[in-house]
């Protein structure tokens, strides 16, 4: 299991770097002078500050190298500083934010929790709602509940987010009047009652979600359940007298959760994915809404933070299925 963690690990470096080379030469082509769209209220030596930060002025190999080491040297220095009160990134420049003109981490730290708790929630709801739906498909295929749930996946699987998420606003906000339509960013649990809003402001999100990721991970794992009962140890176990339910839960949905690991891994993402878009249709004050921002305002530094961290995301969801599928399968972890 080592040696597949080594080697996988080994693969996933050189593709960071090679994604790192792609987001930054496609933010170089960019036309225009990097600090061209900052105001004229900011003094000059902010200015300075950021074109020291950027590397404004050098080669582009010597600021690609500039980045690296800021994302993975100056940044984690500053953390490891916070953490444990040391000064290891004391004068080290960070990279800075041209909206907030703050450190483009910062702002991202902050932002963070809210995507967290959004996209966290909505993809376990999306599971331990395809999870039965996918038993009782695969139960009675092409009876009326397979065929109510196919449809509905499809429905939820093909809408855009934005389009769902436009349909619960008229829906439950403006119609009905249940839900707000906004998500108020500056509240904070203290009590049950402010618990209870936070709940209801995250409901319309989240659902929005949960319905692609249940639709997703529902089919997937159906045409799994599927295939798996036509496999002889299955009908060996019929034989033997076991009930149908026995046989879905012990033979066939276990075997099925082991190649429905990749896709559930590798479909977190997806749902970073998605967020950026439903953040920024219900305002909520995450990390997609941050990319819409800093894209508008021609922030650089913070789009390329978070293109990065994206890529990040993806290569260790990537990294963390195949660790799973591996310990999952004797066969590739031996193979």
């Amino acid at each position: 299991m080592l040696n597949l963690a080594l080697r996988r690990l080994a693969m996933a470096v050189p593709t960071l770097l090679c994604i790192s080379l792609v987001i930054f030469l496609l933010l170089e082509a960019a036309p225009g002078d990097p600090l061209g769209e900052m105001p004229l209220t900011v003094p000059p030596e902010v200015k300075e500050r950021m074109r020291a930060a950027l590397g404004v002025g050098e080669p582009w190999p010597l600021r690609y190298l500039l980045f690296l080491k800021q994302f993975f040297w100056v940044e984690p220095l500053h953390w490891l500083d916070r953490l444990l009160g040391t000064d290891f990134g004391a004068g080290q420049q960070r990279l800075i934010s041209y909206q907030s003109r703050a450190p483009v981490f910062d702002v991202i730290a902050e932002r963070l929790p809210q995507t967290l708790a959004v996209v966290g929630l909505s993809y376990l709801l999306g599971v331990l709602v395809a999870l039965p739906v996918a038993i009782l498909s695969a139960r009675h295929p092409q009876g009326w509940f397979d065929r109510i749930a196919g449809s509905l996946a499809m429905l939820g699987y093909s809408l855009p987010t934005f389009l769902t998420g436009l349909v619960l606003i008229w829906v439950l906000a403006i119609w009905l009047k249940w839900l707000p339509s906004v998500y108020d960013t500056t509240l904070r649990v203290t009590d049950w009652a402010s618990l209870l809003r936070q709940l209801r402001q995250m409901a319309m999100p989240v659902a929005v979600l949960t319905l692609y990721n249940a639709a997703q991970i529902s089919r997937y794992l159906r045409a799994a359940m599927l295939d798996n009962l036509r496999q002889d140890h299955v009908r060996t176990a019929r034989a033997k007298g076991l009930g149908e339910g026995a046989v879905l839960c012990r033979h066939v949905l276990r075997n099925s959760l082991s190649s429905m690991v990749t896709v559930i891994a590798l479909g977190l993402p997806t749902v970073f994915g998605g967020a950026i878009i439903t953040e920024q249709l219900f305002k909520v004050n995450g990390l997609g809404q941050l990319l819409i921002l800093a894209i508008n305002a021609h922030d650089l530094p913070m789009v390329m933070a978070l293109t990065f961290v994206f890529a990040l995301l993806i290569v260790l969801c990537t990294l963390l299925a195949d660790l799973l599928y591996g310990m999952l399968d004797p066969r590739i972890r031996h193979g």
